[in-house]
């Protein structure tokens, strides 16, 4: 009896039995692996569906369209960095600028993890702006304002305890942090390498602590 081997499908992906708001997860996550990869620009839909084997319909029951899909996928990103941060910041078990230092090893060990291929999506999406849909301007701000305010507040904590001068405006420090965090980044995935980040880190603590 002779034996054939299955031949390997063409065009649209295969349909797979799946609940709706596991479909929505899919995309989301697929879209944050691949932006924060590549950006928006280089980024096609079809090549999204492939990846996670969804139909376009059933993208676009979720997705009115490419823009509405990259707001949703920067959202997702937002809040998973929040609640990063808050894992971070909050940890009473370490002083304020420990909590610091331990968001920075973490962020090197995830930079090595995926070979320098990923970076921050805030920062890889700020650097094309001038082609994205107007939509991404304001919430891309909005996300880093927030990013500053979880920080400030953990900088004022070091302030009460000490550990940084309270001749600092926290708030100015903290975005001063993001603002050279993100160049960090983009250097650390250019020379492949974290050096980049420790270079800036260091810098950073010194500024403060003097």
């Amino acid at each position: 009896m002779n034996s054939s081997k299955p031949t390997p499908r063409r065009g649209r992906p295969p349909k797979v039995a799946r609940e709706h708001g596991e479909t929505l997860e899919l995309l989301l996550r697929c879209g944050m692996e691949v932006l924060t990869e590549q950006g928006f620009a280089a980024t096609g839909i079809d090549a999204v569906l492939k990846r996670v084997q969804v139909p376009k319909g059933s993208f676009y029951h979720y997705f009115d369209s490419k823009e509405a899909f990259g707001q949703a996928v920067l959202q997702r990103y937002a809040d998973y960095f929040a609640r990063k941060l808050d894992r971070c910041f909050s940890d009473l078990s370490v002083s304020p600028l420990r909590r610091l230092s331990n968001f920075v090893e973490e962020a090197k060990v995830g930079m090595a993890r995926y070979q320098f291929r990923r970076g921050c999506l805030v920062g890889t999406l700020g650097q094309e702006v001038l082609v994205l849909p107007d939509s991404f301007r304001e919430q891309l701000e909005i996300t880093l304002q927030d990013w500053e305010q979880r920080l400030s507040a953990c900088l004022e904590e070091a302030v009460k305890l000490g550990e940084v001068s309270c001749v600092h405006d926290c708030k100015a420090l903290a975005a001063y942090f993001w603002v050279g965090w993100e160049g960090a980044v983009l250097r650390a995935r250019l020379t492949q390498q974290v050096r980049p980040l420790d270079i800036f880190f260091q810098g950073f603590l010194t500024g403060i602590t003097r």
